[in-house]
């Protein structure tokens, strides 16, 4: 028997994070932070100079040790009287990380239930569930119950991570969500620009707004995906609010 839209979404805050590096030069990483990074680099065969400040630029951010979290976009679908969805969007964002995940750890203790409460993301449990957690505790902010996995048993940890329900087991390759959203018919975030452009945007074009923006539909990407992987219809343009930014 086919579960129901509204039983399916029931208390799941669907997230998306842009993460870009720590400062936006190589030469600008302090104390031993340079050094360590070169090691990093050398190991997958970034040898000259060059090469290492290059890689920093391209790679860093998806490093928590050397990047910092930009936007947590977040997605939440309610239902009214007639049980029709609207999917509810927001975007934390700001310079200050340590800000940005303050609230965000904040807003996930008071605005949901925390018994039943789940988070889903698109390899969330390889990335953006890990890199909050580790941003979190750099900041000294406390990790929120879901995000907590300390202790806690498999099925005791609330996350959903679309990539691995399409893996069904298989652990053989990673499908990205532009691939998932192209398989299912779904007009994909990346006509705006694709992960790998965030950091220039955000050092060389100073565009929070637009990361913003990308962020926020990779978040409605990733419930219609949830959706069709459930043999569900996906929620209608008409039916998705952007709420302001903060």
């Amino acid at each position: 028997m086919q579960t129901s839209p509204k039983t399916l979404l029931q208390n799941i805050l669907f997230l998306d994070i842009e993460t870009v590096s720590c400062v936006e030069h190589y030469e600008e990483m302090a104390g031993p932070f340079k050094p360590l990074w070169d090691k990093k680099a050398k190991a997958i065969g970034k040898k000259d100079e060059e090469d290492v400040s290059d890689f920093f630029f391209e790679r860093a951010a998806i490093y928590a040790e050397y990047g910092k979290v930009i936007v947590i976009g977040l997605g939440f679908v309610v239902f009214d009287e007639n049980d029709r969805p609207t999917l509810r969007v927001k975007a934390l964002q700001g310079h200050d990380e340590r800000a940005v995940l303050q609230t965000f750890g904040e807003m996930l203790e008071r605005d949901f239930p925390q018994k039943d409460l789940r988070l889903c993301a698109h390899n969330g449990k390889e990335f953006d569930f890990p890199y909050l957690c580790r941003r979190m505790l750099v900041h000294g902010i406390p990790l929120p119950n879901v995000l907590n996995v300390a202790g806690k048993k498999p099925w005791e940890v609330a996350h959903i991570d679309t990539m691995e329900l399409w893996k069904f087991g298989d652990r053989k390759s990673f499908t990205s969500l532009h691939l998932l959203a192209t398989l299912f018919g779904i007009t994909s975030s990346k006509e705006l620009m694709a992960g790998s452009d965030v950091n220039h945007y955000y050092y060389k074009k100073h565009d929070l707004a637009a990361i913003s923006a990308y962020c926020l539909q990779d978040v409605v990407v990733l419930v219609q995906i949830f959706l069709k992987m459930h043999c569900c219809s996906t929620i209608p343009q008409e039916a998705i609010v952007f709420a302001s930014t903060s």
